[in-house]
């Protein structure tokens, strides 16, 4: 991975950024936001759809496993179709196919189908996710992607905390069809906006319409919407792009995301089961690290497009591992006044680490494999938020305690520590790949 600083650390002025970059930005900031919110949001009412159908727990989770698996499934062919057709055309694709899902869903006469609904929403997300970053960033330069990516991350960051808020008011007041319900103008909004606003100009037929758009010159290596004909570009013996700092930023990402939602897991469980909060009150309680989350996102994104990713990215891992440990210590625990300086740090270190690590990947190779860098992004991502999720249900595997919890948080902070130096190896150390202009 490069360790890029901006043109504007060596006070050369940063290039231009046009007005419909920023449009772009908006709409496929909202998709991302609304793959990332739909897993917490139904989350939230599985309680009540088991009592409908009157089937278990286990049974109801398999909403969202069946979700999160084909989902990932989703991701890889639907990054070469990004890098094949433009993001445009296969977030519409996408957006129709989950849209498609949460009114099977909102309808749905049995668990069986509630279950193909998810089938459905899972695969819209696995190709719409990848055109959402990768059109995100569509008409920034490099220089100036962490600024975009500062935004987007902290949108989907945000997604993740207030989905079990808005999840639970629905299932409360409405019951839980309203999260479906919800979900399908979330999906047509956006869909529209791509229409209107943030399609490229005629990007099935024109090569190179983002960089004629931002007015860049058409990228080495990049794949000609439509036509599939990569030109020149950065490759490895036998003219295969390279993909390996991509790779390192899937793990990165995928250590973020097992801290993130590890953590965001551990907390609820304990808020609900030890500290005696509702389920809304719990809810509420990590609002303090969506507010730092957004608060640091673009910040960040700036900070990255100055100095490189490497720093700030090891900042973000550190900040995340002080969270963890300062509940680790005897005497303190998740509640009341004491979640305030763990969230205020938490969030910051996540609002950190997101455009540097996306910034990361999509700057090493060319724009032309933007769709299939953002889907090794997003699949590590899922796998992280998987694996988060799993070791800290083994740590309440014999009751949710603050001894248990502690102990976790622990853990918690020893994975964070290594994310750090893993990005201070990783991002130092990787070849410099062509996507600079990419």
């Amino acid at each position: 991975m490069t360790d890029t600083a901006g043109a504007a650390g060596a006070g050369v002025r940063r290039p231009a950024v046009p007005r419909t970059a920023w449009t772009r930005l908006a709409v496929y900031t909202a998709i991302a936001a609304l793959l990332q919110a739909d897993g917490t949001i139904v989350a939230v009412a599985l309680p009540s759809v088991g009592s409908a159908f009157d089937v278990s727990a286990g049974t109801a989770a398999w909403l969202m496993t069946t979700y999160f698996a084909v989902y990932a499934v989703g991701l890889f062919p639907g990054g070469r179709l990004v890098d094949r057709f433009g993001p445009g055309t296969v977030a519409l694709a996408g957006l129709a196919v989950f849209c498609a899902g949460t009114l099977t869903g909102a309808l749905a006469g049995s668990f069986g189908v509630l279950v193909g609904s998810r089938v459905l929403q899972g695969a819209g997300a696995g190709l719409a996710s990848p055109a959402a970053l990768a059109g995100a960033v569509s008409g920034f330069p490099a220089e100036r992607r962490g600024t975009a990516l500062g935004i987007w991350g902290a949108a989907s960051g945000l997604s993740n905390l207030v989905g079990p808020l808005l999840g639970g008011v629905l299932t409360e007041v409405w019951g839980w069809r309203a999260n479906w319900w919800a979900l399908l103008p979330l999906g047509l909004a956006p869909a529209v906006c791509v229409l209107r606003w943030a399609r490229l100009p005629a990007e099935a037929r024109r090569p190179a319409a983002g960089a004629a758009e931002s007015g860049q010159p058409p990228v080495p290596g990049a794949v000609v919407p439509g036509s599939g004909a990569p030109e020149p570009g950065p490759a490895l013996p036998g003219g295969r792009p390279s993909m390996g700092a991509v790779r390192g930023a899937s793990a990165v990402a995928a250590l973020t995301f097992a801290v993130m939602i590890g953590s965001f897991y551990l907390v609820e469980q304990y808020l609900q089961h030890a500290a005696g909060y509702g389920v809304l009150r719990a809810a509420l309680a990590p609002m303090v690290v969506a507010v730092c989350i957004g608060a640091a996102g673009p910040v960040a994104g700036r900070l990255t497009d100055r100095y490189g990713e490497r720093l700030p990215a090891a900042a973000g891992f550190l900040a995340c591992a002080a969270a963890c440990a300062a509940y680790a210590v005897p005497g303190t625990a998740p509640h009341g006044l004491w979640l305030l300086p763990g969230g205020v740090l938490l969030g910051a270190g996540l609002g950190l680490l997101f455009p540097s690590t996306s910034r990361a990947a999509l700057n090493s190779v060319p724009r032309g494999l933007h769709g299939r860098a953002s889907s090794h992004l997003s699949f590590g991502r899922l796998t992280g938020a998987a694996c988060g999720t799993a070791l800290a249900g083994l740590a309440f595997h014999d009751g949710v305690t603050t001894g248990h919890l502690r102990t976790a948080l622990t853990g918690g902070a020893a994975l964070a520590a290594t994310g750090a130096v893993a990005v201070l190896r990783w991002f130092r150390q990787a070849p410099a790949g062509g996507g600079a202009e990419g």
